[in-house]
């Protein structure tokens, strides 16, 4: 008797999905997107619009991208991400499809109805790649666990009241609390 064959999923069959139909693709197993709700838009566009205005005040190249953009993590067909949030300081990396490569800063609203991909399959794709800081925002619990990557440690879990430090810029702080009411 044969195993039964599994299916592995390619960029390909992302691109051909419904419009309006969103998924991500992560060793070559689809995840569907549920859509966001009011908070989980509101914190992405506060949040990604302190990041720009940081970055333009400093005279910063970064650029940032909330969700829906393509980051293709691995150069590989099986591998196909959206982060709520990319900051990406290499231009080079960018085409008209999306960012080849590792974002310097992945941002990511947890999922209620699948907490385990962004605090488990995200993390291990994050660091194997060379994302330098990622960050879990669970709008539930008000609560913001940050990974510095780049120094392979967990910096902390804080509170959207805390004045939360990035750890790839200095002297920058982000208070989620201001930035939803």
């Amino acid at each position: 008797m044969s195993l039964p064959k599994s299916t592995v999923y390619t960029i390909e069959d992302i691109y051909a999905l419904p419009e309006g139909q969103r998924a991500e693709l992560i060793d070559g197993r689809l995840y569907d997107l549920a859509p966001p709700d009011t908070i989980h838009q509101r914190i992405v566009m506060n949040q990604s619009a302190e990041i720009r205005n940081y970055i333009k005040r400093q005279g910063g190249d970064c650029e940032i991208f909330p969700a829906p953009f393509a980051v293709f993590l691995i150069k590989d067909d099986k591998n196909y991400i959206e982060p709520d949030i990319s900051v990406i300081c290499d231009r080079s990396m960018l085409d008209e499809r999306g960012c080849k490569g590792a974002p310097d800063w992945s941002i990511e609203m947890i999922s209620p109805s699948n907490p385990q991909m962004d605090y488990g399959i995200k993390i291990f794709k994050y660091r194997t790649a060379g994302v330098r800081e990622y960050w879990i925002v669970n709008p539930q619990k008000e609560t913001v666990t940050v990974f510095d990557l780049e120094n392979e440690r967990l910096s902390n879990q804080y509170s959207f009241n805390d004045d939360i430090p990035i750890c790839i810029y200095e002297n920058f702080i982000i208070s989620l609390k201001k930035l939803i009411q």
